[in-house]
């Protein structure tokens, strides 16, 4: 058995790992390095007792609330057709192995690998808080992003409802919105996304990395099935809601092959329109993902990495804006255009329909002075 013991992290400890087990049940993954800024690193040791490793309790998820004064975050990056994004979750239980947003959780003081997955904080007030922010004379309305960095409807959403409550805040102040997601808990809120959608107010997109159930457990143990998450697509287009199947992350050597089958199937489901990002490996991401790959497909590790590294100048990740969600390079190049021609020959868009932002209003409170006209 083994037991974990913190020590100054160094050059011998800064690759040491807090490894529960080879692979743990539903979790992306085992590893759970200290996060980069952390003074001290877990590394395990033997303690002397024979205790078989199936008999280690398994790592369920742990949720703590916060309390937020201010929910929407601003960003100006040129790779992002947004301005604005609510989170309503820090971590994600799908657990996806290449996950570009595992690195925020070293700023909380927790690792980027299992902590990610299973130390999930929540913000139950995050309606509450994105009605203050649009209570403000100033305030300015334009698409609120959800889903961009952590999911909206991971599984906790089921009994949290702080998606739900959003949604309503949303639909009050009739108020655009995009959603980004891989679960299919979204149809629950058919009710509210199809309301607005028929005044083009809402519109999703569905990620589907690859048609291979086997692999999507894999690399996303805690995500619905790719059948199911076209049958999302089915439910959300048939009531009126503009869908688009995001093929993202696309990994080179591994499921970019799959790039028209989804496309395709998408648009089958009824999806409308598509899009695809190339995986990136930010921070501590790459050597999860690599560890990762060397256990789950270790046949195909090797070239894997030589297509990432060839789309990154030579890097496991180039952060560069204007090439850090699509690559360079040959291979970079040939999937644009094969991304560009699947869309004309199936028939989606590059582009959901705009979205409106003029039919913003903000509902009288009690004790405000009505309006006589």
């Amino acid at each position: 058995m083994f037991q974990i013991v913190a020590m100054e992290k160094n050059a011998a400890t800064a690759t040491g790992s807090e490894r529960l087990t080879g692979r743990i049940k539903g979790r992306g993954t085992p590893k759970n390095d200290v996060g980069r800024f952390e003074r001290l690193a877990r590394v395990a040791v033997d303690d002397g007792w024979d205790t078989a490793e199936e008999e280690m309790p398994l790592r369920r998820t742990h949720v703590t609330c916060e309390r937020v004064t201010k929910v929407v975050t601003r960003n100006t990056s040129p790779d992002v057709p947004f301005d604005r994004s609510l989170n309503p979750y820090r971590g994600c239980e799908h657990g996806c192995i290449y996950c570009f947003a595992r690195p925020s959780h070293a700023y909380l003081g927790l690792s980027p690998g299992l902590d990610f997955e299973t130390r999930l904080i929540a913000r139950p007030n995050a309606a509450q808080a994105l009605e203050r922010e649009f209570m403000r004379p100033g305030y300015a309305p334009d698409v609120l992003a959800i889903g961009t960095n952590t999911d909206a409807y991971q599984p906790i959403e089921k009994d949290r409802r702080i998606m739900r409550g959003v949604l309503g805040a949303l639909q009050r102040f009739r108020h655009p919105v995009s959603i980004v997601t891989k679960g299919s808990l979204i149809e629950r809120d058919i009710d509210i996304l199809g309301a607005m959608a028929a005044d083009r107010l809402a519109s999703a997109s569905i990620s589907i990395t690859t048609l291979d159930a086997k692999l999507a457990r894999q690399m996303e143990p805690r995500v619905p099935t790719p059948a199911r998450r076209l049958q999302t697509i089915e439910r959300l287009a048939t009531a009126g809601i503009p869908v688009r199947v995001s093929v993202s992350p696309l990994i080179p050597g591994l499921t970019d092959h799959e790039l028209e089958a989804i496309m395709q199937s998408a648009c089958d489901a009824g999806a409308v329109a598509a899009s695809t990002i190339s995986i990136r490996l930010p921070g501590e991401v790459s050597g999860l993902f690599q560890d990762w790959l060397a256990r789950a497909v270790p046949g195909s590790a090797a070239k894997v990495m030589a297509r990432v590294r060839q789309m990154h100048g030579g890097r496991d990740y180039d952060a560069t804006f204007g090439t850090r969600m699509k690559g360079q390079g040959t291979h970079a190049e040939l999937m644009r255009r094969r991304f560009q021609t699947a869309c004309k020959r199936i028939g989606l868009r590059e582009h959901l329909p705009r979205l409106r932002s003029d039919l913003f209003v903000r509902p009288a409170r009690a004790g405000d002075q009505l309006s006589l006209f």
